[in-house]
């Protein structure tokens, strides 16, 4: 996509964090937004925050999970602003603590909202971006913790692993049809994504994990002083659609686990000749344009 004027998003996670902070560029760029969150106070404290006219923004309140929600705010958005061209799904929540712990409820409530929101959001939006035929893009926001792994994540990096390769793969089934796929791995970003246990649901409130408040505290600080500007992601995200990018990196510190990880990949592939008649028949699939 180059022209962004009067085109239409949906955002979801839109109301605060790194879903607000594309909305602002986006309508600063002549967008119509929808941002659609899970939290009804959140939301109206996004709609104040727009300087001027807010015209071009519209939010719903929206559990990613809902499927048949999903589709009733894809109706309202149309409803609203007409068809959508741009679809970031964004929302999802965090989880820390060794896997071992982990409870069926946490890998559930975590896989639920990281994976299950994006899958939703795509079932939901993408056949009207394909016969509406004006192209579009979209952004799924994974983690830098999607591409390696830190201590004490492994709920959260299973959901954010998984949506790097749906990404991937979603990107080289749209080309055709004139959409582009992006995947947002961000690093620690201004942004309440450690407030997410006040939207856990009950029905998975069984946890592994006790959340102590000085820790709830120290990640706030973490968020609060060293968290990148929310709009200056928006702004990589922005100009990454219209570039067409398939992963779009914010933090330019993880660059070196990121070189030692694609080395020790590299380094385990067998060295020996390959068999050529499956060297054929990989150089006859449709591959990836990284």
């Amino acid at each position: 996509m180059r022209e962004f004027k009067d085109k239409v998003a949906f955002i979801t996670g839109g109301a605060s964090g790194i879903g607000l902070g594309m909305a602002k560029v986006f309508v600063a760029a002549g967008m119509k937004v929808i941002i659609a969150d899970i939290r009804r106070d959140h939301l109206e404290d996004a709609l104040t925050s727009f300087d001027g006219d807010a015209t071009n923004i519209h939010s719903i309140q929206l559990d990613v999970t809902d499927r048949n929600a999903f589709e009733t705010a894809a109706q309202e958005a149309e409803r609203v602003f007409g068809r959508v061209h741009v679809l970031c799904n964004n929302a999802g929540i965090y989880l820390y603590g060794p896997m071992q712990k982990a409870t069926f409820d946490d890998w559930d409530w975590v896989l639920n909202v990281n994976l299950g929101g994006v899958i939703n959001g795509i079932q939901t939006f993408v056949p009207g971006m394909i016969s509406h035929g004006e192209g579009g893009h979209i952004v799924n926001t994974s983690s830098i913790s999607g591409i390696f792994v830190a201590g004490g994540t492994g709920v959260y990096t299973t959901s954010k692993f998984a949506v790097v390769g749906l990404s991937e793969a979603l990107r080289l089934d749209l080309e055709p049809e004139n959409i582009g796929v992006s995947v947002l791995c961000p690093g620690f970003v201004n942004s309440k994504i450690y407030d997410c246990g006040e939207t856990r649901p009950n029905e998975l409130a069984d946890s592994g994990y006790r959340v102590r408040p000085e820790i709830l505290e120290r990640l706030k600080a973490i968020h609060d002083e060293i968290g990148m500007d929310p709009m200056e992601v928006g702004e990589k995200v922005l100009s990454a659609i219209q570039q067409n990018k398939l992963y779009i990196f914010t933090h330019p510190e993880f660059a070196e686990e990121i070189r030692r990880r694609s080395e020790a990949l590299l380094a385990a592939v067998p060295k020996e000749a390959a068999d050529p008649r499956r060297v054929a028949m990989e150089d006859s699939r449709p591959k990836l344009k990284y």
